[in-house]
């Protein structure tokens, strides 16, 4: 019978790189956490209505990408392929909405989109997914963006670029559109890729963010979002740059950082990297005052950023795993039982280790021993048994002394708290 393998694009985690992603999700609830973001836990699966309303129709998520399918009484539903959608929904569906002030909320977890697998991009990613909900303050985007930041900083990445834009907000945003339609109406719509053709007629925002070469060389002379800014758009995305002014957080503008989704507005954001091939985003968010009204809630406005874990633990590396305290090797199979107890007890007092479920050569269990680079092999054999006793041997200098097993928490060099 022929073997069942992964799906394309899927991938399965073992040590060290499911370390890697154990590491940032800890790490991110700590620093998260100093900011006042609560952990929400949302499905995988919602309704496909949902990321339609939200990221948009014409959007290459919705178009191409999105895992979609019919269930047994012919609902849509959709495999989530972002984060913020289903966030949203359980925010506003749970009452928490009505309350007043800012709620802070941070998710993590699978994603799934139906796109070319290559590197640091998967059909199943995951996500580190924060929302800010309740305020528009200027201050509240550079706090999401310096949030972001420190997160990046104390995972210990380094070379990375933050790039800043703003989309302006309902009022002025139109004016853009119009400015870019009649620019893209004088260029050689021959020369675009087939999705830029629709986005042109469609959502011609889009067209900036062609990763296409031909469409970008295309749209380099096409106007700048940051020209038609309305004074309100124009001071807030002042004010957000002066504080990461004064914090020294070096930023670039970039003026044709649309992002792909259509709910942002007002400020963007990007973290890129050089570093993992032409996939260069690891992080990014921005502001999307009216998605929560568009959703079925209220009025409120909201800010929020994600972390691609996959192009993160690109950038990590490989995870230091601790070794365990001891291994524990039984030479005698009547010693079995009590090896396993003595192995239970050091657990209990908080020291890691593992013990042979079989007496085998202690030629084989010392190997045992150094694949998982112990300081310290317990031995017990049949004499060890007779007299309550076990051997402890040092790895590294190989010295080993017999004691009594009442001892042995004492003989491992340390105390566990």
């Amino acid at each position: 019978m022929s073997k069942i393998q992964k799906i394309k694009g899927f991938s399965d985690l073992f040590s060290p790189e499911s370390t890697v992603h154990t590491l940032m999700e800890n790490l991110a609830r700590q620093v998260f956490g100093t900011y006042g973001c609560q952990e929400v836990r949302v499905p995988i699966l919602e309704k496909t209505e949902l990321f339609a309303r939200s990221i948009g129709e014409e959007t290459d998520v919705v178009q191409k990408e999105m895992y979609t399918f019919a269930d047994r009484k012919g609902r849509s539903l959709t495999m989530r392929p972002e984060a913020t959608a289903g966030v949203l929904r359980a925010f506003i569906e749970s009452g928490q909405c009505g309350a007043e002030g800012t709620t802070k909320l941070f998710a993590c977890g699978p994603m799934f989109r139906y796109e070319r697998p290559q590197k640091g991009r998967l059909r199943q990613f995951h996500q580190l997914d924060v929302e800010v909900l309740g305020t528009d303050a200027p201050q509240a985007d550079a706090e999401v963006v310096l949030m972001l930041w420190t997160f990046l900083t104390k995972l210990g990445l380094k070379n990375l670029g933050l790039e800043l834009n703003s989309l302006g907000c309902p009022e002025c945003r139109p004016v853009f559109h119009q400015r870019l339609r009649d620019f893209l109406a004088t260029i050689d719509h021959t020369q675009l890729c087939e999705d830029c053709k629709r986005r042109a007629q469609t959502n011609p925002l889009r067209v900036l963010d062609c990763k296409v070469p031909a469409c970008k060389s295309l749209v380099e002379n096409a106007p700048s979002i940051a020209e038609s800014l309305c004074p309100g758009c124009d001071e807030h995305f002042a004010q957000v740059r002066d504080i990461l002014d004064s914090a020294k957080l070096p930023y670039r503008l970039n003026d044709r950082l649309v992002r792909g989704l259509d709910y942002y507005q007002r400020t963007t954001f990007e973290v890129v990297s050089g570093e993992i091939g032409a996939q260069t985003a690891v992080a990014g968010g921005g502001r999307y005052d009216g998605l929560i009204k568009q959703l079925g809630g209220p009025d409120l406005p909201g800010i929020g950023f994600a972390c691609g874990m996959e192009r993160l633990a690109l950038l990590y590396g490989q995870a230091q795993i601790p070794a365990p305290d001891f291994y524990l090797a039984v030479l005698d199979s009547r010693a079995l039982n009590t090896a396993l107890l003595l192995a239970q007890r050091m657990r209990e007092r908080g020291f890691s280790g593992e013990v042979s479920f079989e007496a085998r050569s202690i030629k084989a269990q010392m190997r045992q021993a150094n694949k998982l680079g112990v300081k310290t092999c317990l031995i017990l054999g049949q004499d060890e048994m007779e007299k309550g006793q076990i051997v402890v041997k040092d790895m590294a200098t190989g010295v080993q002394k017999n004691i009594g097993q009442d001892d042995l928490e004492q003989a491992l060099g340390f105390r566990k708290p």
